[in-house]
């Protein structure tokens, strides 16, 4: 079963900047000069002789022992970040299929912000810091061995997939407020999802939630974005009612 779900999301990984050209695909609603700079707004990676890294090697060893679990599983499928597998993240905490056929203008809506917090908003601190990823510093495999070497040429500080987690579990919310608790703990369960497949450290993790909630914010000042959003809770109303 192991194996069958590293497969999977091998084959997400690497397939998904291959789809057609369409108005789902990847977009961005903003710049790399209209996000929140993650170095400004960020403290440098704890060092390594400091009580913080001793906490987030602490939270790497208690991932790294839930492997084979349940959580462990969930995890690995957490790592799909394609507009498809962030709706199979959220769809049952927001209470409804989310999908292109079911949902097409909350789709569009992730598929044309998840980027703006897990890529644009990261690079700057990813880029600077260029924090060694968990499995390289402790010379040991994630839980998803076959896609390591291509993660390691990016840097593990802040957690691009806990940014675009946590600012779609944000919006969502706010599309869904009656599901507001269930969506927020499920985009907090996928930043964590990051340290159990061994992939980033807490601390990792802690600091994409800032600057997601940052992009979410300048989001809130971008036309074309609170111009999609609108269609997106109008979409909820429709199905709600």
């Amino acid at each position: 079963m192991k194996k069958t779900l590293i497969t999977f999301v091998m084959c997400t990984l690497v397939c998904t900047g291959a789809l057609a050209q369409n108005k789902y695909d990847n977009h961005y609603y903003l710049t790399i000069d209209e996000v929140p700079n993650s170095i400004r707004i960020l403290p440098p990676p704890p060092e390594e002789n400091s009580a913080r890294f001793a906490y987030d090697k602490a939270m790497y060893e208690y991932g790294k022992s839930i492997r084979e679990t349940a959580r462990g599983k969930t995890a690995i499928l957490d790592a799909d970040t394609s507009t498809d597998g962030l709706c199979k993240v959220f769809s049952e905490a927001f209470g409804m299929e989310l999908s292109k056929a079911h949902t097409p203008e909350i789709y569009l809506l992730i598929s044309h912000m998840k980027e703006d917090a897990g890529d644009l908003a990261t690079r700057h601190a990813k880029q600077h810091y260029m924090r060694t990823r968990p499995y390289d510093r402790f010379n040991e495999n994630s839980s998803i061995p076959g896609v390591q070497k291509g993660f390691s040429k990016n840097g593990s500080y802040p957690s691009g997939h806990t940014a675009t987690g946590w600012a779609l579990a944000l919006v969502l919310a706010e599309i869904n407020p009656d599901r507001q608790d269930e969506i927020l703990s499920r985009g907090l369960e996928m930043g964590r999802s990051r340290v159990i497949s061994g992939f980033h450290y807490q601390s990792d993790i802690d600091a994409a939630t800032i600057v997601a909630a940052g992009v979410v914010a300048r989001l809130h000042a971008d036309k074309d974005f609170t111009r999609q959003l609108k269609k997106a809770k109008r979409e909820f109303k429709r199905l709600s009612r």
